[in-house]
């Protein structure tokens, strides 16, 4: 069953926690609502429930208009309507021994029951990596198999890409775009999806050529360097005498210690601090005074404190003037 939420929004005083959110999503989709702590996740859940109060917008479930029924009539399952019920239940079972093991039979029961249209409100807080796989694929069963709409709140990036068709990223309050987890990475619309999205080299930059320039180059505030982008509509462009905000993620950043070709943009830097992360390195670089990290398989001969040559490939790097 589709569900359809048009401008809805809600206020607390003179706050507004939703402001004219609007997404459909489809029968049998995986929806996911990305964004921050704080960013209306929750009390957006909640409004399309029922069981918190709107100052404005309508919901529709399967075409028909629900904003009016309580909570019991419209129909949906959801993750909190069942947790206290379900953690009385378990608790009493000996052999539920953790709180991720009672959260995980919390969620499988959610899953069991759901009819048509399944809210589920950060499900994996508190589940190990292998429980979460698991569940996941429990998910992405129940609305393939069972055509079920369902509703996916979390501020783990990662549980997007894994689990979700679409998602909605909401920051203070608002939605700032919506598409597929691999769209809204690798093209975000606007200098707070881009920083919300995982990790994200951001810096305040000038256009030093005219619009009609076949690639733009920048001036980076911080560094003084020189820097091409990549090409995007004259309009997106910004002012030349206003900063916008060039971006660039830490795994398209290259080090290197030999040549290359100036329209790499290859620029002198010195490595601040190395994080070993597994399967991938964090390096923490400084350029001239523009801080970059850079994320890559192995910083084999790399320590604190060398000089080496980083390249930001112009293709790679984005402009908002937001």
């Amino acid at each position: 069953m589709s569900l359809k939420v048009v401008g809805l929004s809600k206020r607390y005083n003179d706050k507004w926690a939703l402001r004219d959110v609007s997404f459909e999503i489809a029968d049998g989709e995986v929806f996911g609502i990305f964004g921050p702590t704080a960013s209306g996740k929750s009390t957006l859940l909640n409004a399309i429930q029922g069981i918190t109060s709107i100052d404005g917008g309508t919901i529709y479930c399967g075409g028909k208009d629900v904003t009016k029924l309580d909570a019991a009539d419209r129909g949906f399952t959801a993750a909190q309507t069942s947790r206290r019920s379900i953690w009385q239940r378990i608790s009493k079972d000996k052999s539920l021994t953790s709180r991720g093991e009672r959260e995980s039979e919390n969620v499988l029961s959610v899953l069991k029951s759901a009819k048509n249209i399944l809210l589920l409100d950060d499900p994996f807080c508190t589940l190990d990596a292998n429980v979460t796989e698991k569940l996941n694929a429990r998910i992405r069963e129940v609305a393939s198999v069972r055509g079920i709409s369902i509703v996916l709140a979390t501020s783990d990036l990662e549980q997007i890409f894994l689990t979700c068709d679409r998602c909605a990223v909401i920051a203070n309050g608002e939605i700032k775009q919506i598409g597929t987890p691999q769209e809204i990475y690798e093209t975000p619309e606007s200098r707070i999806v881009a920083q919300v999205t995982g990790r994200n080299n951001l810096f305040a930059a000038r256009r030093l050529t005219s619009s009609k320039a076949d690639i733009p180059e920048f001036l980076a505030i911080d560094g003084g360097h020189r820097l091409f982008a990549q090409r995007i509509e004259r309009g997106a462009l910004g002012a030349l005498n206003q900063n916008v905000t060039l971006a660039i993620r830490p795994e398209y950043i290259s080090i290197a210690f030999g040549a290359s070709f100036p329209e790499d943009n290859l620029l002198k830097a010195t490595v601040k601090k190395i994080q070993f992360l597994g399967g991938t390195t964090l390096v923490d670089l400084d350029a001239s005074g523009l801080p970059l990290t850079a994320l890559v398989p192995r910083a084999v001969g790399l320590n604190p404190g060398d000089e080496c040559m980083v390249s930001l490939p112009p293709d790679r790097i984005q402009i908002f003037k937001d």
